[in-house]
């Protein structure tokens, strides 16, 4: 807990000056603000971080009453901002703010406090700011959202020293509640810090101890006497009595207590986890359930479940979570990787969730074959065709394994010497795991199914129901298990009625392909294409026009000119729009390859 110095380079840029008096106002009596902080390099950021940032800020249900949240600027009410996004596009950099005024719905009118903020934070800077903001009123604390173009008025970078980032702006934040508000009285300082006495997260009592430690990360309960801390005299004693009921402090002899140097970072977990904890039973509406929250990189783990609640567990970096009523009579909590679109899992959504720290067969194909040797495409060739599998392509699993090795290379953990020839490391399964666990979160999330399980029991189609009817084990007798069982036998009874099934004994013999061939038909009717359909082993290629989702998951629509096929779809594609794909079956899964096109 013990306190660091000023940071490196804090001082360069705009706002240096201003950060030193920014403060000078402020007094224990002063209201709090909350302001975190993310600069986004859009160099190296994905080219859709903003655009998606910027859709998430607005999304249903921010606004006061339940309605979408609506962006602002420094002069209208309603923000264009796909024409903001334009304007960023060559910028370097952007900066991400949430101003959270600890009273902020006492504050009401969010816009103009934002509005004089920004008026003070140009006067500090030097300069005028391009902004666009968005207020949320969805959670406990009312708070905006702030995306400020990296370019100032001259249309340089916007550089802002890292002491005005760090305490400046919250100066400043705080100031202006103050001002608006009047100060904190001393029985609501008192109140506030009475109720962190017994919390199990880092408090404000937890930072003035931290401030108060001295060598060898020890306090004096002495200088609690102190005119600055005598009014939080009993509390900060109390604060010690409960962290060492935590195991992280210990009264080392009378009036000096040692506070463990790993306290702050375990308090914060602590608090990170209650969060989880809260949002998990808001999400199961106080329903019996076991709690189990998903840690990245658990090998093997594995459930099924619905989609219960979704949301972002980080705002600033766009990283969603979803609470899924598993089939086993749990609700799990599973932290998502910021690429992962949380739009691509509906609430009420069927997934398949699973720890992918697993290492790929891929990988440890590209391993055996590159024991003390470079891995070579010939060489794997030759060992795929005397290995044949039947309706598996030996050229197309080399290609597979070529394509794992583009990615690595760009990730710079193989190294391609020239064509067909591949330098890999004798630590891969080590470097690819860490690489799978930063790229996917250590969780992989398999839509399924998008339709509830209640809309899935009378589709006329394949759905994740028919996986069930006639088996169903691992369904618990709590919440979706239970309620899986009752849909998977309305299913049954229903594709019996309408003669796509019949029953043989206990088992249940389902019509295939009867969805996919009725959208085909109308697809066909539409475009005047001719359906071709896929056979298991076959490659289909031709143009990815379009994707069309229905009750047994999402396709994608290849036309050759002639003919069409529906394939099912992988997020990969979503960005060849429009170019020439080639996809080959291989029993329930798929594969895919970019086709090279000539030009004229």
């Amino acid at each position: 807990m013990k306190g660091t110095g000023q940071r490196p380079g804090s001082r360069l840029g705009r706002g240096h000056t201003a950060a030193r008096f920014a403060g000078a106002k402020l007094t224990p009596m002063s209201r709090r603000v909350t302001i975190k902080t993310l600069l986004v390099n859009q160099r190296q950021a994905s080219p859709q971080s903003l655009a998606k940032h910027l859709r998430y800020i607005e999304r249903d249900g921010a606004g006061r009453d339940g309605e979408p949240g609506r962006a602002y600027g420094p002069q209208t009410d309603a923000a264009d901002l796909d024409a903001f996004k334009e304007r960023c596009a060559d910028d370097r950099h952007h900066f991400r703010f949430i101003v959270s005024p600890e009273d902020g719905a006492e504050l009401e009118d969010l816009r103009t406090y934002t509005r004089h903020l920004m008026n003070r934070m140009e006067a500090d800077l030097g300069t005028r700011l391009e902004w666009v903001a968005v207020d949320h009123w969805n959670t406990d604390n009312p708070h905006t959202h702030l995306i400020v173009r990296g370019r100032d008025d001259t249309g340089k970078d916007l550089i802002i020293a890292g002491d005005y980032i760090a305490d400046g702006f919250r100066h400043r934040a705080s100031e202006l509640a103050t001002e608006w508000l009047g100060p904190r009285t001393e029985l609501e300082i008192q109140q506030t810090l009475q109720r962190e006495v017994e919390q199990e997260r880092w408090t404000n009592l937890d930072r003035t101890l931290k401030r108060e430690l001295g060598d060898g990360g020890q306090v004096q309960i002495k200088r609690f006497n102190e005119p600055r801390l005598q009014r939080q005299r009993l509390l900060l004693i109390g604060r010690l009595q409960r962290l060492k009921r935590l195991g992280l402090a210990d009264e080392v002899q009378d009036g000096t207590w040692a506070v463990h140097s790993d306290a702050e970072k375990t308090l914060r977990a602590l608090g990170e986890r209650g969060d989880i904890i809260c949002t998990m039973q808001r999400a199961m509406n106080g329903e019996p359930r076991e709690l189990a929250v998903f840690e990245p990189g658990d090998d093997g783990r594995r459930f099924i479940g619905r989609v219960a609640a979704k949301g972002l567990v980080d705002e600033l970096r766009d990283r969603g979570y979803l609470v899924i009523d598993g089939v086993n009579g749990k609700a799990h909590y599973v932290a998502l990787n910021a690429r992962v679109e949380l739009a691509n899992y509906p609430t009420g959504a069927v997934v398949d969730v699973k720890g992918s720290a697993d290492m790929r067969a891929a990988d440890k194909n590209i391993a055996a074959l590159a024991n003390d040797v470079p891995y070579r495409t010939d060489h794997h060739l030759a060992i795929a065709q005397g290995q044949a599998v039947p309706g598996r392509d030996p050229q197309e699993v080399v290609a597979a394994h070529v394509r794992r090795l583009e990615a690595l290379r760009r990730a710079g953990i193989v190294e391609r010497v020239t064509e067909g020839l591949w330098k890999v490391p004798d630590d891969l399964a080590e470097q690819v795991r860490r690489y799978d666990a930063q790229r996917l979160g250590g969780v992989a999330v398999e839509l399924k199914s998008h339709l509830p399980i209640e809309r899935q029991a009378r589709v006329i189609g394949a759905t994740w129901l028919d996986q069930l009817i006639g088996g169903g084990r691992g369904l618990g007798n709590l919440g979706f298990g239970a309620e899986a069982k009752q849909a998977m036998q309305q299913r049954a009874d229903f594709l019996t009625e309408q003669g796509l099934a019949e029953r043989r004994g206990q088992h249940m013999i389902l019509a295939r392909n009867l969805e996919v061939t009725q959208a085909a038909k109308g697809i066909a009717a539409d475009t005047g294409l001719e359906h071709r359909a896929v056979a298991d082993g076959q490659r289909v290629a031709g143009i990815y026009r379009r994707s069309v989702m229905l009750a047994s998951g999402r396709y994608a629509m290849l036309d050759d000119g002639m003919s069409f096929s529906l394939v099912p779809w992988k997020p990969v594609i979503e960005q060849r729009l429009g170019q020439q794909l080639a996809a080959t079956m291989r029993g329930s899964g798929i594969s895919w390859q970019v086709e090279r096109q000539l030009g004229i």
